[in-house]
């Protein structure tokens, strides 16, 4: 199954165990981690075959086919950490002033995982404001998060931003959405 087919197929009844808000709770601190660049944190909160996408030019563009702003798996993820730790990074210096709102959080249902496992897909709004030297943007979209517990703990398996815009030219995103 590709990653497109999985949108088509029907979830399954919300898998025992998760509350509201321990969710929320998760999806909060994952938020204040970007905002507060503290990419250690960020980083520890994914699975190993964790998916970060962030699409363009429609909520389902297949990324394998087309752009997107953001299409990493674990170890994309892992290198995007490192340059942005180096301080090097042009769009980043100074880094952005971040905050972001989360809301509408949804628990959807469970999804099948690569091992046969029931993740939780979550889906929740936000609003990011990002302050930069001589410009504040305002990003807002879907999010859409597959939870799952390893050893106790919630990770994050998949979190996929539809960005409200993203048919259109985006400035330069160089943070964490």
């Amino acid at each position: 199954m590709t990653l497109l087919d999985s949108r088509t197929e029907t979830l399954e009844p919300t898998p025992d165990g998760w509350s509201h808000d321990e969710v929320a709770q998760f999806l909060y601190r994952e938020a204040r981690h970007a905002d507060e660049n503290d990419y250690d944190a960020w980083e520890a909160l994914w699975t190993d075959d964790a998916l970060y996408w962030v699409p363009a030019n429609g909520a389902d563009t297949d990324p394998e086919t087309h752009v997107a702003v953001i299409y990493d798996n674990r170890n994309r993820i892992s290198t995007r950490l490192k340059q942005v730790r180096t301080g090097k990074r042009y769009a980043q210096a100074p880094p952005s002033d971040l905050r972001r709102i989360i809301g509408n959080i949804e628990l959807l249902g469970g999804r099948r995982n690569g091992a046969g496992d029931l993740d939780l897909e979550v889906g929740a709004n936000f609003l990011a404001f990002e302050s930069r030297l001589r410009v504040n943007e305002l990003w807002g979209g879907r999010v859409t998060y597959r939870l799952r517990r390893i050893d106790g703990e919630i990770r994050l398996a998949y979190k996929k931003v539809v960005l409200v815009d993203n048919d259109k030219p985006i400035p330069t995103m160089a943070f964490l959405i």
